[in-house]
């Protein structure tokens, strides 16, 4: 009787280890074109990925991960919360594309001065934010100082050398977010477009140039989002020493290493979006006179 207890304890336990190869497709629901760099993130844990460049998605999960429910968000769409279980079964999700009301383009014939906010150079990047386990969006709040008419010219995002990192590139998202005026949280996505980047060989910066969207600065400010994407060309693996065991730790990560900068202006908020909602994000300095901020600089101009 002991004996066959001990295998049915054995044997259960070899079940609810069981792991399944998680894959599927997101499409368009409009459209039935698939979609590329969507982000899913099972609730509740930290546990997520990314489809591809061809909307395919893949990872491998214990058994359990179906009972749970997974967050499916990429620009241009709406947030959705559904059952793992029915994406598993499915193999396919259709996403539904947000309806947004585009404002007045306003044309100017000539851009006047501009602003630079948060200028940063290469050298007084400090440390680094980096991502594992699931996505993330990492958004820096810039205010609209003086309540002038402005636009967003160009954002400049800058890198910390990671040498784990051994591919050639890494690419991620740029998110630019209205402000909601009460909470202070980013809100509806001000960009139309999905701008993906890349990241140089031998550069520690990249920039992108928007001043052909001719996005007005809100009144109550906006965010710059960095957005990770898990696909494969991103992935390495980390190793490290445990604090106190000093036992060799082994961890999937996801470049790129955005840059990180000491800040002592504490008008440049940091939050982070992830499982569906966003929190606030603050790392003090050492003699707690600054906040760490992603290296990201913000470019406006004056008509």
């Amino acid at each position: 009787m002991l004996r066959f207890f001990l295998v049915f304890i054995f044997g259960f336990h070899l079940v609810a280890a069981q792991e399944i190869y998680f894959e599927g497709v997101v499409y368009d629901s409009k459209t039935k074109e698939t979609i590329p760099f969507v982000n899913l993130s099972f609730l509740n844990t930290l546990k997520g990925t990314s489809s591809d460049e061809e909307g395919h998605f893949f990872m491998d999960l214990p058994s359990s991960f179906l009972e749970k429910q997974l967050h499916i968000s990429s620009l241009g769409y709406k947030d959705t919360i559904v059952a793992a279980s029915q994406v598993f079964k499915a193999k396919q999700f259709n996403l539904v594309p947000e309806s947004f009301e585009l404002n007045e383009v306003v044309v100017s014939e000539t851009l006047g001065n501009s602003d630079v906010l948060n200028p940063i150079s290469s050298y007084s990047v400090k440390s680094g934010f980096s991502s594992s386990s699931t996505p993330w969006v990492l958004a820096l709040y810039y205010p609209n100082i003086g309540q002038q008419k402005k636009y967003v010219d160009k954002v400049t995002i800058f890198f910390q050398d990671n040498a784990a990192f051994k591919g050639e590139a890494s690419k991620f998202r740029v998110r630019v977010y209205d402000v909601d005026k009460v909470t202070k949280k980013p809100t509806k996505d001000l960009l139309r477009k999905s701008f993906v980047l890349e990241t140089e060989s031998g550069k520690d910066y990249v920039s992108l140039d928007l001043s052909a969207l001719r996005i007005q600065m809100p009144r109550a400010g906006v965010y710059i989002g960095l957005e990770w994407l898990f696909v494969p060309s991103n992935w390495y693996k980390n190793t490290g020493k445990h604090n106190i065991t000093n036992a060799l730790l082994i961890e999937d990560r996801f470049a790129p290493t955005f840059g990180g900068v000491y800040n002592k202006n504490q008008n440049f908020k940091v939050m982070v979006y992830g499982m569906g909602e966003w929190t606030d994000f603050v790392v003090k300095s050492k003699n707690s006179t600054g906040n760490l901020i992603p290296a990201v600089s913000l470019k406006l101009s004056k008509k």
